[in-house]
């Protein structure tokens, strides 16, 4: 059954607009909390949500909206303020809440904002679930009798439980001192923490994209704009730069080189740290967009690779479908299932740096073991409901690329989860003629979306 609302990460749009209105905010916030006090034994005093957000203006909007929504269910509400979306998951889970909201659009400009939801372990709500809260959205709002309303509080240290939990998330023996870190926080979430995190355990850090001011969230900074943190690296002398994204659960790092190390070499590194701990991996799991390298790579270290369509929850149920451990995105979305419940860009950094610190390696040492294939992606916007990957001329431009890289290669298309684009994809050893397949796929791609 298709969703109405929901998307393959919760709710996202431009503020103001659709869902991302205060008043439809208010209403799926009443929503979440009808279906989790229908799910509850006992009364619904028993339930109580946490809400996190990142530095978005309009947090501050969507959040008082949904601690009414959630009132009005007769749900308690816990607010946690500005925290990363991995440290909102891990204090649903640890506070035995009933779930968790986050407030953020990710790596999405300022302008736009969404919603995330976690189960009570953690983990992204279920198709079913999803979908009930669909339904019951769209019913009448009813609120509670006034003694059965929700109350809500402000947990005063959050901030203080998730540094703790990112830090056990490798051997107590491992120190970072000598590690000289340019951190990107890209003016969002982790602004605060991850300095926080990497300090204590040692290494002397030089943030920046640490001044959030609710619009400069992701404004060219951060894991999608990392130029000034390849910049600031060389500048410094450092030996690497770590670039989160605006709810940091994706991670992007730049070796002392200055070469960007992205989510494929990262997840690499981190599979090559657990064999070397003598840990069972057992595979890996990538996606449609993962570097053919990489899955090269990781079958030479004789572990299996799998790949899921985009996005992290088709990783997560592809780990959990081949009881395996660890996967991720090139985007840097990476999930360790031996250390936490969902992607995590603070905690993936850290499995990479104990890595480096335990092996003595440096990062750019560390990634030479994984090849990568040159791959072009382009983003064709939208202007339509219809669909250009139907066109024949598209079709026939993917039919002859394929023809072209004569199965050393791969051509991929597929729409966005959360923006309004086509995402055309080549990959192969020829790199002039990957960049040719790419433009030339694009320029027909455009062509049927503006004919359309």
């Amino acid at each position: 059954m298709t969703k109405k609302y929901f998307g393959t990460d919760g709710i996202r749009g431009k503020v103001g607009t659709g869902l991302m209105s205060p008043e439809k905010v208010l209403k799926l916030g009443w929503a979440v909390g009808r279906v989790l006090a229908s799910h509850e034994n006992g009364t619904s005093r028993s339930n109580r949500v946490v809400i996190g957000k990142d530095t978005r203006i309009s947090g501050y909007m969507f959040e008082s909206a949904l601690e009414a929504g959630l009132s009005a269910a007769g749900v308690d509400v816990e607010l946690l303020g500005p925290m990363p979306t991995p440290g909102i998951a891990y204090l649903t889970r640890t506070l035995r809440a009933s779930a968790g909201i986050v407030i953020s659009a990710s790596h999405n400009p300022y302008y736009d904002n969404g919603l995330k939801f976690f189960s009570p372990q953690g983990k992204k709500l279920d198709d079913e679930l999803e979908h009930e809260i669909e339904s019951v959205f769209e019913s009448e709002m009813e609120i509670a009798e006034s003694a059965s309303l929700g109350k809500a509080h402000r947990m005063v240290d959050a901030q203080g439980r998730y540094i703790e939990a990112c830090k056990a998330s490798i051997p107590i023996n491992v120190r970072l001192k000598g590690l000289k870190i340019v951190m990107d926080c890209s003016n969002g979430a982790t602004y605060d923490i991850a300095p926080k995190v990497f300090t204590e355990l040692g290494a002397k850090v030089i943030a920046i994209g640490d001044e959030p001011d609710g619009l400069n969230i992701n404004f060219e900074c951060g894991s999608t704009y990392p130029d000034h943190l390849v910049t600031r690296v060389k500048v410094e002398g450092a030996d690497l730069g770590i670039a989160f994204d605006g709810d940091g659960d994706r991670v992007l790092m730049v070796d002392n080189q200055g070469e960007v190390v992205d989510g494929d070499e990262l997840l690499y590194i981190i599979a090559r740290s657990r064999l070397s701990a003598g840990e069972d991996v057992g595979g890996v799991v990538g996606t449609l967009m993962t570097n053919l390298g990489m899955e090269l790579a990781i079958k030479d270290l004789g572990l299996n690779f799998a790949r899921s369509k985009v996005g992290d929850r088709y990783v997560l149920e592809t780990l959990n479908e081949n009881d395996w451990t660890i996967g991720g995105e090139s985007s840097g979305h990476i999930i360790c299932l031996d250390r936490t419940t969902t992607g995590d860009g603070i905690v993936s950094a850290l499995q990479v740096l104990a890595y480096l610190v335990t092996e003595n390696v440096s990062l750019h040492e560390a990634k030479s073991g994984m090849k990568k294939f040159p791959q072009l992606m382009i983003n064709v916007p939208l202007q339509g409901s219809a669909d250009p990957m139907q066109s024949s001329a598209v079709q026939q431009s993917v039919a002859q690329a394929e023809t072209r890289l004569a199965g050393r290669g791969r051509v991929l298309l597929r729409p966005s989860g959360t923006e309004p684009l086509i995402r055309v994809m080549v990959e192969g050893e020829d790199e002039l003629l990957v960049t040719q397949l790419a433009n030339d796929i694009a320029a027909q791609v455009e062509q049927a979306a503006q004919a359309a």
